[in-house]
């Protein structure tokens, strides 16, 4: 599926090239009008619009300084989290925000990219429908698909969103001209979820099972996508039963499995991707290559820090034959803490920059398993969250040093997320997962859990910094980013974050 080539191609055609602008609020407003009655006429333009949504997640368009989704993805996952440093080529605004001292003048407070992407998927959601009556072989089943992909895209995009920001503008129609209203208020967090929840069961019932290749199963939308999504929106709404429900739907499936931990585990999983562990994965290739590279060899902007080997995967000091398989050679060289996750070819031998395609996931199986065990503890099934975990340590030949042992774990709910979290860190690591999962189960409850980031900070942070930070993250304001500077100026509407205030 050569989506670069495509994507080239519908920034000379499409609404993609009418949305460059850096001054207009959220990427809204289009330049040139490129977006009704030219364009949507017939069904391959329909799916080029949708394909042309997917490519945006891997670049930005051309002429436009936005850092790449994925970046963002990354920097937002695992910035404020305990496993990433600032490497030698670190932005200030990068280094701030590892700092807890993100401004509002910030670039990394910009949403712009999200927002760009979020309009691409509008309109395919407002515009392609009428295509129906336009083109008599495009038949509703096709369009619903179509659709569905838009909708969980919006989705996926939303979700981060929320967690990134917490109260955030709701953007539901596409931008069709200058009359529009960009004067759009915050919707709470708790909206933006339920808004979320409704578009999921909306793609659910209309999105494919399959897309009829591996490649595009694990590249695009599908139900099973849409699972997982609904998965993680229901941890974060707390509603445990809803998450066990969608869990349980891609276990039923039998269309996934974790990648067994053989000694061909990290090339199947990561460097060559689209395995039976993948769910939804960005589809970089020769054509279009990931940024990470650069960002973590070349010119290093971030390191994984020395406690990752130290305490997260740890290190048999008796045995060096036992070792945890997703430590040193695959989340990271543990000799100069390189970030290496998504440079290697194998556990011995690093990709050249030509072949910098490794995925990025936003969904993968484990991560499924994990979240059920976390659903199931919230519901007083500590033994069978406990059971899943095992199943992830299992496959990665997980240290004996980490395993924890409970008498009772349906009684130890606290002591059974503690241990969900240090397995997620162990899986999940640099994959844009850490910060979120902590603040998750941090905020449970009315932030029954704020030890969880107070901990976090403690065992991370430089010793001068920590008093600093701890007490900053007391403000459960501070756990979202402020509003751009220039976001507030445009749109009037718009309320800063009380912390930043």
């Amino acid at each position: 599926m050569k989506l670069r080539k495509i994507y080239i191609t519908l920034l000379l055609t499409l609404f993609l090239g009418s949305f460059t602008s850096c001054n207009k609020w959220l990427e809204l407003k289009p330049q040139d009008g490129i977006v009704g009655s030219e364009f949507w006429q017939t069904k391959e333009q329909v799916q080029s619009a949708v394909i042309g949504c997917y490519s945006s997640l891997l670049t930005s368009p051309p002429g436009n300084r936005d850092a790449p989704l994925v970046e963002l993805l990354f920097m937002y996952g695992e910035l404020r989290g305990d496993m990433v440093t600032q490497g030698p080529f670190a932005s200030i605004d990068e280094i701030d925000l590892i700092e807890v001292n993100v401004l509002e003048t910030s670039n990394l407070t910009n949403w712009r990219t999200f927002y760009r992407i979020i309009n691409y998927c509008n309109n395919v959601i407002d515009l392609a429908p009428a295509v129906l009556q336009r083109d008599p072989t495009l038949t509703q089943t096709e369009l619903n698909g179509y659709v569905a992909e838009a909708l969980g895209l919006r989705a996926f995009l939303y979700l981060t969103l929320a967690k990134t920001w917490g109260d955030v503008p709701l953007k539901l129609t596409a931008t069709k001209s200058d009359a529009d209203n960009f004067q759009i208020p915050q919707s709470t967090q708790l909206q933006v979820f339920q808004q979320i929840e409704k578009d999921l069961i909306e793609a659910e019932a209309k999105a494919k099972t399959t897309h009829g290749s591996v490649a595009a199963d694990k590249g695009r939308i599908t139900k099973h996508t849409i699972n997982a999504m609904q998965a993680e929106l229901y941890l974060w709404l707390e509603d445990y039963n809803k998450c066990i429900e969608a869990c349980q739907k891609i276990e039923d499936s039998g269309r996934f499995s974790l990648v067994p931990g053989n000694n061909a585990w990290f090339s199947t999983l990561y460097a060559n991707g689209n395995s039976s562990e993948g769910i939804f994965e960005f589809q970089f290739d020769l054509q279009q290559l990931n940024p990470f590279y650069v960002m973590f060899f070349q010119r290093p902007r971030f390191l994984a820090s020395t406690r990752v080997m130290e305490q997260v995967y740890q290190i048999d000091f008796t045995d060096e034959t036992k070792f945890d398989i997703r430590g040193n050679g695959a989340s990271l060289i543990a000799s100069d803490n390189t970030i290496y996750k998504y440079l290697g070819e194998d556990r011995n031998t690093r990709k050249t920059l030509e072949q910098s395609f490794t995925h990025w996931f936003a969904y993968r199986y484990a991560d499924v398993l994990l979240m059920k065990a976390e659903a199931l503890n919230e519901i007083g099934d500590g033994k069978k969250a406990v059971e899943y975990i095992e199943m992830i340590r299992s496959r990665a030949n997980a240290l004996t040093q980490t395993r924890t042992d409970f008498a009772d774990p349906d009684s130890d709910k606290p002591g059974v997320t503690d241990y969900i979290l240090q397995e997620r860190a162990r899986e999940f690591a640099f994959e844009g997962k850490r910060w979120f999962d902590v603040l998750r189960n941090a905020k449970r409850n009315n932030y029954q859990r704020l030890d969880l980031i107070i901990d976090m900070v403690t065992a991370s942070a430089p010793p001068d910094k920590q008093r600093s930070i701890i007490s900053k993250y007391r403000d459960f304001n501070s756990h979202y980013l402020p509003v751009n500077f220039t976001e507030l100026r445009t749109n009037k509407a718009l309320v800063q974050n009380p912390f930043y205030k």
